[in-house]
């Protein structure tokens, strides 16, 4: 099929969704749903035992023990090397389809959070007592958003972010800002405003249909966690290097942007130009429908998913499978403790066309999915469809967009 007929298609698909939304969806349906409906009271006391956090934190902390260590001083050999493919791969890539159907696992796997949970309750028995400092208001969630550039700056950006010591550095750094976050802050400030990965998976995990609401787990309508996202300073800085960066690292990938041999300096520039285009491209929409960007930022979220998917979905079939040598031999020593270190492999897993079928499905879903949650906000509000107008044009610009800088790749 020509590449002109799935652009075709995809905006019809957009506006036909449209016109459904603003004939059939005439209250604010997932604002309603967003309190859920509780998960029975064994799944309750099982999921949120304190011994199970206690596993789970101890399995993460481990975890990161070694992921840190073979970065450190494994062999520097990419593919002999567990923390690249884990960091770049199974962690940024491979956790975001559990936290879509699943929610935000992050807040309970990270090492981060159980490593300073441990930490204050060895502190607490020792009857040493830390006073926080109140967590600035205007911050919000800015370092969040400054932290997350950072390191998508690190892997796109960077010359070599596959560069093991390099990683090191980076996981060493993180740690070390984020536990003094935690410090000066508090461990429950920290995570909301500042942890990039907390606030990343968290907004992802607004997507999935079950969720923390009031200290209960609920079933609740998929997207309607969108709906009561507080929206702080920085939520749109940080959706947008969410959004962005995908589509700089599309745009990347052209053969006009490799002509120009853009150094690091230039890479830099064109990251931070992606992320301002997003940011505009959603005040300018929303502003035309006369409305704040505030009100609509966690629209964007289901876009941002539809680009992560798509771009990234072939990278996680394929390089994911090194992660089943890795594990027999993080380190690059030669080991096999796992019995999995002949494993190799198979990089024709993946047809060009289911790859281009798959991200085609996931674009146009995903921007779907933007235009349900802003004609949400729309009718919450009190705002009529006419509203909503310039936000389809935007829905159809990122998706036609997308499909191209795909296409192109």
């Amino acid at each position: 099929m020509p590449g002109w007929l799935f652009l075709y298609a995809a905006s019809v698909v957009l506006v036909a969704s449209f016109v459904a939304l603003a004939t059939l969806w005439r209250r604010p349906v997932l604002e309603a749903a967003a309190a859920g409906r509780p998960l029975p009271a064994a799944f309750q006391r099982i999921l949120l035992s304190r011994i199970l956090r206690v596993l789970v934190g101890a399995a993460s902390v481990a975890l990161l023990g070694l992921v840190s260590a073979a970065a450190l001083i494994g062999d520097e050999r990419v593919l002999e090397n567990l923390a690249p493919t884990f960091v770049l791969v199974i962690f940024w890539v491979g956790l975001v389809p559990f936290v879509v159907v699943f929610g935000n696992l992050w807040a309970v796997i990270s090492p981060f959070r159980a490593a300073a949970d441990a930490a204050a309750w060895v502190a607490e028995r020792a009857g040493i007592e830390w006073r926080v400092e109140r967590y600035p208001e205007r911050l919000g969630r800015w370092p969040a958003a400054v932290l997350l550039f950072a390191f998508v700056a690190f892997e796109l950006v960077y010359e070599d972010p596959a560069d093991a010591r390099a990683l090191a550095l980076a996981i060493y750094l993180y740690a070390a800002a984020t536990w003094l976050g935690m410090l000066v802050f508090g461990r429950r400030a920290w995570l909301d405003g500042g942890e990039a990965f907390h606030v990343y998976f968290g907004l992802l995990g607004r997507i999935a249909p079950f969720g923390v609401v009031d200290g209960r787990i609920v079933a609740r309508a998929p997207l309607s966690g969108l709906t009561t996202v507080p929206v702080v300073p920085g939520t749109l800085a940080f959706v947008a290097v969410m959004l962005g960066s995908v589509v700089f690292d599309s745009v990347s990938r052209l053969g006009w942007w490799l002509d120009l041999q853009a150094g690091t300096a230039a890479s830099a520039a064109g990251l931070l130009g992606a992320i301002l285009l997003v940011a505009v491209a959603l005040r300018l929409a929303v502003a035309a429908g006369g409305a704040r960007a505030d009100d609509f930022v966690t629209s964007l979220v289901p876009v941002a998913l539809a680009y992560v998917l798509a771009h990234y979905f072939s990278l996680l079939i394929l390089q994911g499978q090194y992660l089943v040598p890795l594990v027999s031999d993080p380190l690059g020593r030669g080991w096999d403790l796992l019995g999995t270190a002949g494993y190799v492999p198979n990089l024709g897993l993946l047809t060009p066309n289911v790859t281009w079928y798959v991200q085609v499905a996931a674009l146009v879903l995903g921007h779907v999915g933007g235009l349900v949650v802003a004609h949400d906000r729309a009718v919450a509000s009190g705002r009529g469809v006419r509203s909503q107008y310039a936000m389809l044009v935007l829905m159809v610009f990122f998706t036609v967009g997308g499909l191209r800088l795909l296409a192109s790749d």
